[in-house]
């Protein structure tokens, strides 16, 4: 088994190269490393070991979580995990999931989130995709007159300081939304640090900023050759300031595409123009991929809508100090020794968390173990969402 434990400061750019070398990119050059250097939290990035060689590496920044009613419970934002390709399937990322999980617990998080790039690893270590997202292209699209819109946009400098600000009063009432930790922004920093070609545009409503977009432009041999926006962060108070900023965006000369990365569910732009084929839905992703550390805690801390009251089977095997019965009710959600009326394992429960799919959806794909069928219903209403949760911040 490998040697799991935190690295030093002189240690983590080893770590930050292992992991890009996992995705088949380089190491970063000095000038981007200037910037990204400072993206790691102390004492957060762990570093696996095999005779002395880092062999893999995972980091987590200290975030927290909506949660349905409001609350905002710690999380740990879990990024930058790597194993090298010559130490894969030895047990080494599960020793670092393991050391991981156990640090998240110690340190009272109740959650730990991800951004899945092998989407089949994760679920064995209890993570499940707790929210997803739209992915959006429009071409050639306008928004009908109709849509409302108002305020003004501006194209900011690189270095505009406004954008953790906007964020924290426009995106944090959103179920499913993260806090972005300094370490984060540094993202930003990097890019407009060694111009890596990232354009922001911020809008301004009656009460001040209260959105902003981000893209990226593709390059083209030929200057006269149309353009695809590749949005990577989009950011709004409302659905108003949505639609301001999209038909910012959708004014843009020159460009033939603008393809946003990740949208919420019930962003409704197909119906916002005149014609619905200018835009394409081409994808529906995962976007936050959730674990919940502690069960008692997760369930305990969010609303539940109007139903009778059920018993819930919870199985951990990564952690079984999660495992037992828990009543949930519409008033509140705690440990009891009932018999269960359904059975899921931990990763099954973090996709049923903030409704992204139905208890009874999952009951029929067998990912749910029935013993009162009549129950189903029940917590289809009791974890429904009048609105879907979206997370829409990538780490």
């Amino acid at each position: 088994m490998p040697d799991v434990r935190p690295l030093a400061a002189d240690e983590v750019r080893a770590a930050h190269t292992l992991f890009r070398a996992a995705l088949h990119r380089g190491p970063m050059s000095a000038d981007q490393w200037a910037f990204s250097g400072r993206s790691f939290e102390p004492g957060r990035t762990l570093g696996a070991f095999v005779d002395g060689r880092m062999v893999g590496t995972a980091l987590a920044w200290s975030s927290d979580l909506v949660v349905p009613g409001g609350a905002r419970l710690p999380m740990a934002a879990v990024t930058r995990v790597g194993v090298r390709t010559d130490f894969r399937r030895r047990g080494v990322l599960r020793a670092l999931m393991r050391e991981q999980v156990d640090d998240v617990a110690e340190r009272g998080e109740v959650f730990a989130g991800l951004h899945a790039t092998e989407p089949v690893i994760y679920g064995r270590f209890g993570y499940g995709v707790g929210t997803r997202a739209l992915r959006v292209a429009a071409r050639g699209a306008r928004l009908l007159p109709s849509v409302p819109t108002g305020g003004a946009v501006r194209v900011v400098d690189p270095g505009f300081p406004g954008l953790p600000g906007i964020y924290d009063r426009a995106r944090r009432s959103r179920v499913g939304s993260i806090a972005r930790p300094p370490e984060w922004w540094v993202n930003y920093e990097r890019a407009w640090g060694v111009n890596e070609n990232l354009v922001v545009a911020v809008h301004s409503g009656d009460d001040g900023d209260d959105g902003f977009v981000a893209w990226r432009p593709s390059e083209t041999a030929d200057p006269t050759d149309t353009t695809t926006l590749a949005v990577e962060d989009f950011v709004a108070a409302t659905p108003a300031v949505a639609y301001a900023l999209w038909e910012f965006l959708l004014g843009i000369d020159l460009v033939s595409c603008v393809r946003a990365f990740m949208r919420p569910l019930d962003e409704s732009l197909t119906v916002a123009v005149p014609d619905p084929r200018t835009v394409s839905i081409e994808d529906v992703v995962d976007d936050l991929w959730l674990r919940l550390v502690d069960v008692p805690a997760a369930l305990g801390a969010r609303v539940y809508g109007d139903a009778d009251p059920v018993v819930v089977e919870v199985a951990d095997p990564f952690r079984p100090g999660n495992d037992g019965c828990y009543r949930i009710t519409p008033d509140k959600a705690e440990r009891c020794d009932d018999a269960p009326a359904v059975s899921v394992g931990v990763e099954v429960l973090a996709m049923l968390y903030f409704g992204a799919w139905s208890w009874s959806s999952l009951a029929e794909a067998g990912r749910v173990t029935v013993d009162d069928p009549a129950a189903l219903a029940h917590l289809d209403r009791l974890f429904a969402l009048e609105r879907p949760a979206f997370c829409g911040t990538y780490f």
